[in-house]
């Protein structure tokens, strides 16, 4: 009867060069997608770029001094060079006048946004119908309306109320 019964067999150790494969596979997509996303950033146009910098004031320094007299016989003197005038002595900066709002309703919205943003005031858009819509394809709309009034000044931020080109204001 002990011939009949046998011992079942011993459970075989698992692999685990397939489990080190999985890790080490996944560790090295990881590590590329990390390496790509790095690239892409590094490489990806900054939307605040776009736009061209402000030019900055150029400080220009005129400074006269009497001519002296050549002294042939004098020894050479060293001379110290003086302190530079700083930029707030120097500067003019000239009295920048207050943007003022132009007339865009009848526009088309895009050319709207890209003229006040150009004159340097943001812009809220609102859909001027009913409705509410929000205004995502906008060169499809036009400009029924405008907050403030054309000619406003002192103004930072003007609204426009668009409806779509096919609808009326």
């Amino acid at each position: 009867m002990n011939d009949l019964h046998t011992p079942p067999p011993a459970p075989q150790p698992k692999s685990k060069s397939k489990k080190v494969y999985r890790r080490k596979g996944f560790w090295i997509f990881v590590a590329g997608l990390v390496v790509v996303g790095a690239v892409a950033n590094a490489t990806a146009e900054d939307p605040g770029l776009d736009n061209e910098a402000a030019p900055q004031p150029t400080v220009t320094v005129t400074k006269t001094s009497p001519a002296a007299p050549a002294e042939e016989d004098a020894p050479a003197r060293e001379t110290t060079p003086e302190a530079a005038p700083t930029a707030e002595e120097t500067s003019e900066e000239p009295a920048s006048e207050p943007a003022v709002v132009p007339d865009v309703v009848g526009m088309n919205h895009r050319d709207a946004m890209g003229l006040l943003h150009e004159r340097g005031f943001m812009v809220n858009e609102e859909d001027a119908s009913p409705e509410g819509r929000m205004i995502i394809l906008n060169s499809g709309w036009k400009v029924c309306r405008q907050d403030p009034a054309p000619g406003a000044t002192d103004v930072l931020r003007v609204a426009i109320y668009s409806v779509k080109h096919d609808e009326s204001c």
